[in-house]
């Protein structure tokens, strides 16, 4: 665990930019392999407006990321945040426990939030309008909402008292797992199951992008399942049931197109339709 650490602390950017390309390409051939459905689409042209957000997502993070680094450096000094409170741990436990933690702050909270407070929703709307989830959408996220999610991030390096080490641990576990749960692949249903009672599976997160509430505010998780359990937010959906997108928002020519998502969050907001449960 103290190598993985190190790696972690020094990660030069080059990796890291191979781990989301290598993901992306990896998750993108299982698609075709093991399609959970058979979209009637250009794999490409779909994922132009999903790559633009990513790479915009990408500037955003490295701009800020000093702000990651003096935080962690100053938690760390200063022996403050929750993992350094808890006396005698093992490393293993006191990594485990650091990205347990921001999952829960940088990724479930901030996903929860921003479903359930009416601006920040629809900056939000710009992910869930993708009509053909896969593997692309997983980035698929509006310039602001890179903002909002870096400060919830923050937030929980502060909170957590992580060290750079674990912060990157996170990221790059974080980075893998959201493209694994987007892709549009069928794993058998029991396996799948057996995943999500520990970590988001893709059958669990495709029915949050179910096109109609509630299912679209459940399983907000991003690594670990475990959250929406304790919490209450855990749906279940068959998946070929799923329809994806959102209901008050169904122009497929806007949402396939990125200046009309980078206008999305000034549009007036409408009230998405309540099904009874399936």
């Amino acid at each position: 665990m103290e190598a993985i650490l190190n790696y972690f602390e020094t990660i030069p950017s080059s990796h890291r930019s191979v781990l989301l390309v290598l993901g992306i390409s990896f998750f993108w051939l299982l698609e075709g392999a093991v399609p959970l459905f058979r979209f009637k689409y250009r794999k490409w042209r779909h994922a132009l407006p999903n790559f633009f957000f990513t790479v915009t997502t990408i500037i955003i993070n490295f701009a800020l990321a000093f702000l990651l680094l003096q935080t962690s450096d100053w938690v760390a000094a200063n022996n403050f945040g929750i993992i350094n409170w808890i006396q005698g741990m093992p490393l293993w436990l006191y990594a485990l426990l650091g990205v347990l933690l921001l999952d829960l702050i940088g990724a479930y909270l901030a996903h929860y939030v921003e479903h359930k407070v009416k601006p920040l929703w629809m900056i939000h709307l710009v992910h869930h309008t993708d009509h053909e989830v896969d593997t692309t959408t997983a980035n698929r996220h509006h310039p602001f909402e890179s903002f909002i999610r870096f400060g919830f991030t923050l937030f929980g390096v502060f909170i957590v008292g992580a060290p750079i080490g674990i912060v990157m641990l996170y990221q790059s576990l974080s980075l893998l797992a959201t493209q694994f749960s987007h892709a549009n692949i069928r794993l058998p249903k029991k396996v799948d199951d057996i995943i999500s009672w520990i970590l988001v599976s893709p059958d669990m997160h495709k029915v949050h992008h179910h096109y109609v509430l509630p299912y679209t505010d459940s399983n907000y998780g991003n690594i670990f399942s475990i959250w929406d359990r304790m919490f209450g937010t855990y749906m279940k959906l068959d998946r070929e049931n799923i329809v994806y997108g959102v209901d008050t928002f169904p122009d497929r020519v806007e949402n396939g197109s990125i200046s009309g998502l980078l206008k999305q969050p000034f549009h007036k907001y409408r009230r998405p339709t309540t099904v009874a449960e399936e």
